[in-house]
């Protein structure tokens, strides 16, 4: 049997290190948690193009560093009343089935260990009501809902903002 690479034992180590890390952020008064291994960067809310005929949770697509990325909304995406931007609105920049997209939140908290012990399943809701929500994380006395970052988007949805 042939001994790993170095570059697949690094891999193996990043991989490691970014595991049970969740970076949090709010919306209202709910907090989410998005595994860290998605997450590109962060940045600040800026000028959003439009696009005609993209769903209204799709705000639109930004030019950063030369890389057009479509932005999505979480709040319309959940549901949720819009709300105007401010200067705690972030964009978190993640890579969903392979394709950029900044989704704009009311505000980054903070990146948390969350042991597997301290995940648990969602609760059974009515058809559909759950399926952005990957776990429940217990941090203390608070939750904090973990998404599936790749049921935000579907493969339709991806197709129709990257064409």
């Amino acid at each position: 049997m042939s001994q790993p690479t170095e570059d697949v034992k690094q891999f193996e180590e990043e991989e490691d290190t970014q595991k049970g890390k969740y970076l949090t952020f709010s919306l209202d008064t709910e907090y989410y948690g998005i595994e860290i291994k998605h997450v590109t960067e962060i940045i600040g809310i800026q000028a959003i193009t439009e696009v005609p005929e993209l769903p209204d949770y799709i705000k639109g697509i930004i030019n950063l560093r030369g890389k057009i990325i479509p932005v999505m909304d979480v709040r319309l995406r959940f549901k949720k009343s819009p709300r105007a931007y401010n200067d705690r609105t972030c964009i978190i920049v993640v890579e969903l089935l392979e394709v950029s997209v900044g989704l704009i939140v009311d505000r980054v908290s903070e990146v948390l260990d969350i042991a597997d012990g301290d995940i648990t399943p969602p609760p059974e809701l009515q058809k559909g009501g759950n399926r952005y929500i990957k776990g429940i994380g217990k941090v203390g006395n608070e939750v904090k809902l973990l998404l599936d970052c790749d049921k935000l988007l579907n493969e339709d949805e991806i197709d129709q903002i990257t064409r």
